[in-house]
C-alpha cells in the first residue's frame, strides 16, 4: 500500500465540513478528489486548495444523478486507477416545522434522494474500485438525528429518517463486505456551516478531525459502527 499515494474522494466538498475534510486529507498526504454538483463552486474550492500546494482535483458529481456518478467513477478510474477513501458528506436539510404526515411529500422524497439514495449509489458505484485492490475506507457523515432514540421526539422528520436509513445502510454494507473494506457512520456534532447555522458550537475543523481518524484505521479498526469524537455511540 505504501508505495502508492492513497486517493480519497469527498462528496459535497465545496464548502463547510466537506471542504475542511478535503483540506485535512490533502494535508495528510492524500491525493484528494473534491466533488460537488455545482461545477463553478467546486472548481473554485479545489483551485483555492491547489494554490496552497495541496494535491486536490475537482470532479463534477451530482449524487442525485446516477449517470453523473458513473461518469465520476470513470474519471477517477482513468485518472488514478484506485480509490482508498470515500467520504459521503453531501447532504441536504429541507425540513419545515411541520409533522411528517402534514409535510409536502416532496420534502421527504428530495431529502431521501440526496441523503440516502445519493450515498447508496455512490457506494455501490465506487465499491468495485475498492474491491479490485481489496482495500477501502468508507465514511458516511450522519447525524445524532439519525439515532433510533430520536424517532420518539417530534420534528425534523424528513432529515431524521434520511439519517436513520443511512445508518442502516452503513451496518448492512459492513455486514456484507470483506473486512478489508470498512464502512462506518459518524456524527460530526452541531457545526457552524450553511446547514448548521452561525450559532452552532463546533467549527468545521473540529468536525473534520472527529471524522478523519476513520480514513486511516488499520485492519484491526472498526467497521459497521456509529461514532462521535472517536467514541462509539448507540444506533
Amino acid at each position: 500500500m505504501e508505495k502508492h499515494t492513497k486517493v480519497a474522494l469527498v462528496t459535497g466538498g465545496n464548502r463547510g465540513i466537506g471542504y475542511e475534510l478535503v483540506k485535512q486529507l490533502a494535508l495528510d498526504g492524500f491525493k484528494v478528489i473534491l466533488t460537488s454538483r455545482n461545477s463553478e463552486t467546486g472548481h473554485e474550492a479545489a483551485q483555492k486548495l491547489k494554490e496552497s500546494n495541496l494535491n486536490v482535483s475537482f470532479v463534477m458529481m451530482d449524487v442525485n444523478n446516477q449517470t453523473s456518478i458513473l461518469q465520476a467513477v470513470n474519471t477517477v478510474s482513468e485518472r488514478y486507477g484506485r480509490l482508498d477513501v470515500l467520504i459521503n458528506n453531501a447532504g441536504i436539510y429541507l425540513d419545515e416545522h411541520t409533522k411528517l404526515v402534514n409535510m409536502d411529500p416532496s420534502v421527504l422524497e428530495k431529502t431521501l434522494a440526496t441523503n440516502f439514495f445519493g450515498a447508496y449509489h455512490v457506494i455501490r458505484s465506487f465499491m468495485p474500485l475498492m474491491e479490485q485492490q481489496a482495500y477501502g475506507r468508507i465514511i458516511n457523515v450522519s447525524s445524532e438525528y439519525g439515532a433510533m432514540s430520536e424517532m420518539s421526539s417530534p420534528g425534523v422528520g424528513a432529515y431524521k429518517l434520511s439519517k436513520l436509513i443511512l445508518n442502516g445502510l452503513t451496518q448492512l454494507v459492513a455486514a456484507e463486505s470483506n473486512n478489508n473494506i470498512k464502512i462506518n457512520a459518524v456524527d460530526p456534532g452541531w457545526v457552524s456551516s450553511d446547514m448548521g447555522g452561525p450559532s452552532a458550537p463546533r467549527n468545521p475543523q473540529q468536525a473534520a478531525s472527529s471524522i478523519l481518524w476513520l480514513a486511516t484505521i488499520g485492519p484491526e479498526g472498526p467497521s459497521g459502527g456509529f461514532f462521535k469524537d472517536g467514541k462509539q455511540i448507540d444506533w
